[in-house]
């Protein structure tokens, strides 16, 4: 079946938590969408950042605070490139994807009003859902949804006729973390333009498979975290368009984000400061910057088609269990496969899988609405990564049939 170019058993060393064992196994992890595994150049990072120059940043004059200080600056500019921002200060660093929709769903409090109305996608998790039904608590804005169909594509027409001079906001996905649909954000994007309305894409599945582009898509918030892409949790990034940053009010107070400070009145720093209040996470940063170097030394283009092989191969194989059913069918979808097997329940398969070391996901991956469409409580969800080989989706398919034969 393998076809790439890449050197799979290579790049598996750099990882070494995939040396290790589970309940006597080999790890087999699957488990990527929940969060990557980091690789030994970002962990080299993390390591000569606490070792060598742990400083605070942007205030000191002393020769460690200037080096963090400028590593921090280096890591900001090689997230503006890698999604190719216009500015550097259109980067936000931030705790998460959480983090970042929270900040823009809190800077929009002030600018809507009573009948106003927000329009979020079917396909969403929690944190892009959450955030937006207390904006609409606050505001006395409406929320409305994209509906989906079976195959776990989101309908477009109904999407257009949501759409109206009403409409301040669309929020979306990029990637479904529950079923890997990849939504076709730029024709979403557009039509939210064409209304006068804002769009914020939640890129936290799409950035481990997906260069993401944020002037080619004209959109107007993307928000991503480090741990999806081979770097530390607690790190993230809110792109945002300048005009649109300099419009929303700082989502925080503290120290850094202002510009002059009296007990009459303060006024705040310019981007992209004014969203950074307090010391932040800057060894995560900085290992964030690391991380996308990593991966782009491997390349994009050679990542997804590596991955798109494993996908295919891992559902005709799955579909050879039976009684398994898979949800999400998309036409464009990652390598996720959200699955059941009959009325068993994933949480069952899921133990059973762990006891023989392979890691997936099981329950409703913060995405219950979605289990709630398919009339089911959750599913097992196998998410793999360009360090998975066949080998691996040959253990889970073994151990998903040992499971059925143990549960039924």
């Amino acid at each position: 079946m393998q076809k790439t170019t890449l050197d799979i058993q290579t790049i598996r060393k750099d990882f070494p938590i995939l040396s290790r064992t589970v309940n006597g196994q080999p790890l087999v992890y699957l488990d990527n969408a929940a969060t990557s595994q980091t690789p030994k150049q970002v962990l080299d990072v993390i390591v000569d950042y606490y070792s060598g120059y742990n400083a605070n940043i942007h205030r000191g004059v002393h020769t460690l605070s200037q080096e963090a200080t400028d590593k921090y600056e280096q890591a900001r500019a090689t997230i503006q490139h890698h999604f190719n921002a216009k500015f550097a200060h259109e980067v936000i660093f931030t705790a998460g994807t959480t983090h970042g929709i929270n900040l823009v769903a809190n800077g929009f409090s002030s600018l809507l009003k009573k009948g106003d109305e927000v329009i979020v996608s079917a396909l969403e998790h929690h944190s892009n859902i959450v955030p937006w039904q207390m904006l609409c608590e606050r505001t006395g804005a409406v929320l409305k949804v994209i509906p989906m169909n079976l195959n776990g594509e989101l309908e477009l027409d109904a999407y257009y006729e949501l759409l109206s001079n009403k409409t301040k906001l669309v929020f979306c996905n990029h990637v479904s973390n529950a079923l890997g649909t990849v939504n076709p954000i730029k024709e979403i994007i557009n039509a939210a333009h064409k209304v006068g309305a804002a769009a914020l894409i939640d890129g936290a599945q799409a950035a481990p498979h997906i260069k993401a582009d944020v002037q080619e898509l004209d959109v107007d918030f993307y928000v991503v975290s480090a741990h999806k892409v081979c770097g530390p949790t607690g790190a993230g990034m809110l792109y945002g368009k300048e005009e649109w940053l300099n419009k929303l009010p700082p989502y925080q107070g503290g120290g850094e984000m202002i510009a002059e400070v009296t007990f009459d009145k303060t006024t705040y720093a310019d981007l992209p400061h004014k969203f950074e209040a307090g010391t932040p996470n800057i060894c995560g940063g900085i290992a964030f910057g690391a991380a996308l170097d990593y991966m782009n030394t491997i390349g994009f283009d050679a990542i997804a088609d590596y991955e798109h092989e494993l996908l295919e191969y891992a559902t005709a194989q799955l579909l050879t269990v039976d009684g398994l059913k898979i949800y999400g069918t998309a036409a464009n979808k990652t390598s996720v496969i959200s699955f059941n097997v009959g009325s068993i329940h994933p949480y069952d398969i899921g133990s059973i899988l762990d006891k023989l070391g392979i890691a997936v996901r099981t329950g409703h991956h913060c995405a219950q609405p979605i289990m709630d469409f398919y009339g089911i409580p959750g599913t097992v969800r196998a998410s793999f990564s360009f360090y998975n080989t066949t080998a691996e989706v040959d253990a889970l398919v073994a151990g998903v049939k040992r499971a059925v034969a143990m549960l039924q």
